[in-house]
């Protein structure tokens, strides 16, 4: 095995999350206003139809305290679920998918290079 392949393969053997490619983080912001309708994030925002997301990545599910989740939210959090990159992807392709029965309305984001760089967002603002 090549010198450049030894560390990319014991990050996937110890099952490290690797940086996802090309994340923009000032892309991701403008994304993010398709969620302003509904969430802030704002360090001690509040909260909208949607919980604030401010520190999302690393959260427990269902933790932002004063908003009333669905019961298959609450029960995700009760799991110990946390928003971790790797959960967001695919919640924020298709929420209903990831939670049956989650209050959000949105539809999800289809476009790869749009969620990653959101992802990339939330991330900065955590």
């Amino acid at each position: 095995m090549s010198r450049s392949i030894v560390p990319l393969a014991a990050a996937l053997a110890f099952g490290v999350a690797l940086p996802a490619a090309a994340q923009d983080v000032a892309a991701g912001q403008k994304v993010f206003n398709q969620c302003r309708a509904c969430h802030s994030i704002d360090a001690g925002g509040r909260n909208g139809v949607g919980p604030n997301l401010h520190g999302v990545i690393g959260r427990k599910a269902a933790a932002v305290e004063g908003f009333r989740y669905s019961a298959a939210m609450k029960a995700k959090g009760e799991e110990g679920w946390t928003w971790s990159e790797e959960n967001l992807h695919p919640y924020l392709r298709n929420p209903k998918e990831v939670v049956a029965g989650t209050n959000m309305a949105y539809p999800g984001l289809k476009n790869e290079q749009q969620l990653n760089d959101l992802i990339a967002y939330l991330k900065s603002q955590s």
